[in-house]
């Protein structure tokens, strides 16, 4: 009996030692989950927040996880789009306020805004369009990275807001990308009051590019993409760039610069084989390359 004893606690001592072995390996996977996952096929690359139990937080690693994701093979043949989503019910919730208390101090809140304002800048300074599908909350900088995307495609539940005045820090970078996005006085309503507003406001304000039911926004978000992949690469990363130049600038200046594009677009190969395939009733073939057809 004895024995029988020691045997079911020898046991019992094995199956602890098992338990706290795995639940070891536990916390180590859930430490080492990766803040970002990235794939890529068939030329649309697909980036998602993947920290739901904080929100999707744009913390400091989040944000050098999300530029990395961005710049890596950036300037590829493969690469024709980009999508960014997020898993769980919150796209992201702005910055990690636990990075902003006076711990960390002014050098490293610092290098926080430096990163959050390059990873902004660099969604409309990379060549490929840039979606953003949204299901669920964006806020604050969350918000920020929706407007900063050139296109956002959305579900009927998604709300945004900028709260920050609400917790005493005014959403001044967010306010960069919003004021630019929406009409003054309502990026201001938004600043002053921290009130979100619905998917639909944000359409009609110009926020969104497009509310989809829930169920459909994977389908319509990829049919966007696909439709860009459809086009040259060198044709859109002229037009892209073009369009953010021009938009800063008075409206003389933008035609100047515009039309200065115009001829250049059409001194490209595929500028020349997309009228070639209009006039002869065709489909363009697209080389892709930013080769010229003409000086």
């Amino acid at each position: 009996m004895a024995r029988n004893i020691l045997c079911r606690a020898g046991d019992l001592f094995q199956l602890n030692k098992l338990t706290l072995l795995t639940g070891a390996r536990l916390c180590t996977q859930a430490k080492t989950e990766p803040l970002t996952l990235r794939q890529q096929n068939n030329g649309i690359r697909r980036i998602i927040l993947n920290n739901p139990r904080k929100r999707n937080a744009l913390s400091l690693s989040m944000l050098q996880s999300l530029r990395n994701d961005i710049l890596i093979d950036a300037n590829s043949d493969d690469l024709r789009v980009i999508i960014i989503s997020a898993n769980g019910p919150v796209f992201s919730s702005g910055h990690d306020l636990k990075e902003l208390t006076s711990l960390q101090g002014r050098e490293y809140h610092t290098q926080v805004f430096q990163a959050c304002s390059e990873v902004m800048t660099l969604i409309q300074d990379i060549p490929v369009p840039v979606i953003a599908m949204v299901n669920g909350v964006a806020t604050a900088a969350g918000c920020q990275l929706v407007a900063s995307c050139d296109i956002a495609m959305v579900t009927e539940k998604s709300t945004f807001a900028t709260p920050g005045v609400n917790v005493g820090l005014f959403c001044s970078t967010p306010a960069v990308a919003i004021g630019r996005a929406v009409p003054r006085k309502v990026a201001m309503e938004m600043l002053f009051t921290g009130t979100p507003i619905s998917a639909r406001d944000a359409l009609l304000h110009g926020l969104v590019s497009k509310v989809v039911p829930e169920e459909r926004l994977e389908e319509e978000t990829l049919a966007v993409a696909q439709r860009i992949c459809q086009a040259s690469q060198p044709v859109v990363a002229l037009g892209k760039a073009t369009f953010h130049r021009q938009m800063a600038q008075g409206r003389d200046a933008a035609y100047a610069t515009a039309s200065k594009v115009m001829v250049d677009n059409l001194a490209l190969r595929d500028g020349q084989e997309g009228i070639r395939a209009f006039i002869e009733k065709r489909k363009p073939v697209w080389s892709h390359a930013a080769e010229k057809a003409h000086e």
